[in-house]
């Protein structure tokens, strides 16, 4: 079997698909990329049995062959060569040999008959969304995931389908964030957990393209042109998070969300490492913003001018919570809805965005006393 291939064209073609490839595994076989070549098509695939992709380029080939191929050491070939004409030919022993103008370079592959079969999805359902939007949404919801594998659906995203939107939610019990995006609506309500690998490298590969998306009860097929990324699924129920959203939270504090955010990367250096707890003490027009580090001896107090339509009150944050809720925060005001230093805060933008929306929520901690 023989084919030629430019370089930069296949480095284009492997640079998508190694992203599926795990850096350590127990089982090897997954440290190699897949090579179905048939009908004067290459497919590529690569799988650490969460994720997987798979992608193709046309090639002239006389044969159809199936190989298992080690991912990085070809990567990492091909990547060097520059950019440059590669002759590749398999006697259909164990050896596969690239020749260029300037030398002769021996891989050994192996069957494929122990590579995991790649999961597929049935197509008969479509749903486009441009890429940017989904990437912003997910951007915007995954920093909440939880760390815990004790609770394994709140280690992922929900996409939940709705007739309001789709919607993105992600918590990890001290916060929460939900993300509607209104441009697609559904007649039935359908809920799929997208684990957290997958939507980190998904996120990477999106661009303002469409991407077509095909669901089934166990996996999550996304086409991004000429890339077809694959995750499973995380197959549990979703808490149910619209419990935990207060009704009545009457206090407003609206606030410059840039200068919030300056403050509370300040207070970050003043807080104690154990409880990052910062102090909100709100009345009238006045924010004051404090944190001390009893151990250090070392504390920090900040005044930012607001608008508070409310009763004063003292209220505790984990710093380190706020900073990240409001770095994900694109507009400049944003509106802290309240009830009372115990029950969970509402981060809202000021002024909502056409087509979508988008709601934060923050547990209070305990104040030292």
């Amino acid at each position: 079997m023989e084919f030629k291939v430019n370089s930069k064209v296949l480095e284009k073609l492997l640079s998508k698909i190694i992203p599926a490839v795990p850096a350590r595994t127990p089982m090897p076989i997954l440290e190699n990329f897949l090579f179905d070549i048939k009908d004067g098509a290459m497919i590529v695939s690569a799988t650490d049995l969460e994720i997987a992709l798979r992608s193709s380029i046309n090639i002239a080939s006389d044969e159809n062959l199936k190989m298992v191929i080690p991912a990085r050491l070809l990567y990492d070939i091909i990547r060097s060569l520059g950019d440059t004409q590669i002759s590749f030919s398999a006697d259909g022993g164990s050896k596969l040999k690239l020749t260029t103008d300037n030398g002769v370079y021996n891989i050994g592959y192996s069957s494929p008959e122990d590579f995991p079969e790649i999961p597929s999805v049935a197509k008969d359902k479509e749903i486009t969304i441009n890429g940017n939007d989904l990437k912003k949404s997910i951007d915007q919801t995954s920093f909440a995931m939880s760390k815990e594998d004790m609770r394994p659906a709140m280690t992922g995203t929900l996409f939940e389908f709705t007739p309001e939107g789709l919607r993105f939610v992600a918590t990890d019990g001290h916060r929460l964030v939900k993300y509607v995006y209104k441009n697609i609506k559904t007649n039935e309500e359908e809920q799929y957990i997208i684990p957290e690998r997958a939507l980190s490298v998904l996120s990477k590969l999106l661009d303002d393209a469409d991407a077509k998306i095909y669901l089934s009860s166990s996996n999550a097929s996304f086409q991004l042109g000429d890339i077809e990324f694959i995750s499973r699924l995380i197959g549990e129920k979703y808490p149910a998070y619209n419990s935990v959203i207060p009704l009545e939270n009457e206090n407003k504090l609206f606030v410059n969300k840039v200068e919030l955010n300056s403050t509370i990367k300040r207070m970050m250096l003043f807080s104690s490492s154990t409880s990052k707890q910062v102090k909100f003490s709100i009345s009238n027009n006045n924010l004051e913003v404090s944190a001390e580090d009893i151990d250090h001896g070392s504390n920090a107090v900040e005044n930012i001018v607001c608008k508070y339509e409310g009763e004063s009150m003292d209220i505790g944050f984990n710093t380190a919570y706020v900073n990240d809720v409001l770095s994900h925060v694109d507009e400049e005001s944003v509106v802290f809805k309240l009830h009372s230093p115990t029950k969970a805060c509402i981060i809202e933008p000021e002024v909502p965005r056409e087509n979508e929306e988008l709601m934060l929520l923050l547990m209070p901690v305990r104040l030292n006393s």
